[in-house]
């Protein structure tokens, strides 16, 4: 046993049942897709079925999930006591700076007895260099891709997944609240952020796995732009946005400031994502096809005349998120062609927004958990235009 033996699962963010509960569905899935293993490298996915974070994700490592029989983990020497700090696996190997990971990687595979893996090559921390020396270290041309095995069953959450996200839920209105309380005529971009990230951290949050975004004058109409030192003045639009994180599960909320009077047009376009964004809610419930919500926004936009300034999804799902991206966008969107059906335990952001390029953005956002009949917003701040 590991000479750390005795940190195991202390700093685990989940009884390990629940990690077990997870990882059964995994070996179904790894099974239906037609393997004996999956080699998961997607830092979300290995967090999903094991609780493994760092900050040092950017080393590789790899968790050997066979369809039957034990869970190994490949980490960084480094990593190795705070692996076995984070989770409740028993069989952790690590490898030396210096050493090629592919190669102990192969190993691992060899000495297990693992001779058809998949592995996830989708994420952005596998290199196609490293995959493809992967590969050769195991004798095949290529493994095959098994990206799409997991990212579907973290969609619908459990109810320890649900309560983390109600929690990052207020970090991030707390947050948010502070920034918009920062918002005046004189005061810069820097300490919008400083007082958003100020506040949410000390509500609680962990580390969120993308900075906030704080832009004022021409630079709020240029997407996702954060601060940069700007002094603040009247007449100046303000785009506030940030999420909170607890145990790596997030929620994300979105407003807009006004130092002194809106321009007329501006207050017309927020008008109508707000609108949009109360249709959108309407429509998400169980049995529907996450197309709905979206088409139903985008009508609303598209009858104000406003179909060029939005042209984007109207929502994303959300959960565990390690940068550079706070949302699960990348599983599951609200958007046109999504047929996926929506079911209670799923979460979604909403941010509708309006922009005029270069000029101002307008709008507000929520993080929703869909329930038996509809859904519960995790906020209960005010969505108007806010006048400072």
């Amino acid at each position: 046993m590991h000479e750390f033996a005795e940190f195991k699962g202390y700093e685990a963010a989940f009884p390990e049942d629940e990690f077990k509960q997870r990882q059964n569905r995994a070996r179904a899935a790894i099974g239906l897709a037609g393997y004996e293993a999956l080699i998961v490298t997607i830092p979300e996915n290995i967090y999903w079925l094991t609780g493994r974070q760092t900050a040092g994700y950017f080393a590789f490592q790899a968790l050997i999930m066979p369809v039957e029989g034990e869970l190994t983990m490949l980490v960084r020497q480094l990593e190795l006591a705070g692996s076995i700090a984070n989770t409740w696996i028993d069989d952790i190997v690590a490898y030396q700076d210096g050493e090629d990971p592919a190669s102990a990687l192969a190993q691992l595979l060899q000495e297990r007895g693992i001779a058809r893996p998949a592995i996830e090559l989708a994420g952005w921390f596998l290199s196609p260099m490293l995959a493809q020396r992967i590969a050769a270290q195991t004798g095949v041309e290529a493994m095959p891709d098994g990206s799409a095995i997991l990212p579907p069953l973290r969609v619908v959450k459990s109810p320890a997944e649900l309560a983390a996200i109600r929690l990052a839920a207020s970090y991030a209105q707390k947050g948010l609240i502070a920034g918009i309380s920062a918002c005046r005529a004189g005061t810069d971009e820097n300490a919008i952020a400083a007082a958003m990230l100020d506040a949410a951290t000390k509500a609680g949050s962990e580390v969120m796995a993308m900075e906030p975004l704080v832009s004022s004058g021409r630079r709020s109409g240029l997407p996702h732009m954060t601060w940069r030192r700007r002094r603040l003045e009247d007449g100046d639009p303000v785009f506030l946005e940030l999420a909170g994180s607890h145990a790596r599960y997030h929620a994300a909320l979105m407003r807009t400031v006004w130092i002194g009077e809106p321009a007329v047009e501006a207050r017309r376009m927020m008008d109508c994502s707000l609108m949009a964004l109360d249709t959108a809610l309407r429509e998400i419930r169980p049995g529907i096809p996450c197309s709905v919500p979206h088409e139903a926004a985008q009508r609303v936009i598209d009858a104000a005349g406003y179909t060029a300034a939005f042209r984007k999804r109207i929502g994303y799902s959300m959960g565990i998120a390690f940068a550079p991206d706070w949302g699960e966008g990348g599983i599951l969107s609200l958007f046109s062609g999504v047929e996926r059906i929506i079911e209670p335990g799923m979460v979604f952001h909403l941010p509708a927004t309006l922009r005029s390029y270069g000029v101002w953005t307008v709008g507000a956002s929520e993080t929703v958990i869909v329930t038996e009949n509809g859904t519960e917003l995790l906020s209960d701040l005010p969505r108007d235009l806010i006048v400072r």
